[in-house]
């Protein structure tokens, strides 16, 4: 299984490789939407990106929404990490492409739940 972490905060892209490594993941990390773009490019087909709300200078609706429009990552799970998520952006994450939403911060165990729920198998 292939992950991407797009996340903005060096200590939570680590936090969230480990955790996903220990869960089986090939984990790929970007701060940033180019460099996730490239990332992607390199990687093949992902099975998993998480996405930060708030990454500087990049909108992460607009990646994901460009994310959905490239036909080798559409059946990718796409989550979002918001820290304070309202309504309305959520529904906009959702329209956008997005598949659920991560609160931060978030415990492994509610990750855990999340990637249970969106159909992820692993042995610890």
């Amino acid at each position: 299984m292939k992950a991407l972490v797009l996340e903005s905060s060096d200590t939570m892209r680590s936090t969230l490789r480990r955790i996903l490594s220990a869960r089986g993941f090939e984990v790929a990390e970007a701060d940033s939407g180019g460099q996730a773009c490239e990332l992607l490019r390199s990687m093949g087909e992902a099975d998993l990106v998480l996405v930060d709300w708030s990454l500087p200078e990049t909108d992460s609706l607009e990646f994901i929404s460009l994310l959905r429009q490239r036909t080798v990552h559409n059946t990718a799970v796409v989550m979002l990490a918001v820290a304070e998520p309202g309504i309305r952006e959520l529904r906009r994450a959702l329209k956008a492409g997005a598949d659920d939403y991560l609160t931060k911060p978030f415990t492994s165990q509610q990750l855990d739940a999340k990637l249970a729920e969106a159909g992820f198998v692993w042995q610890v």
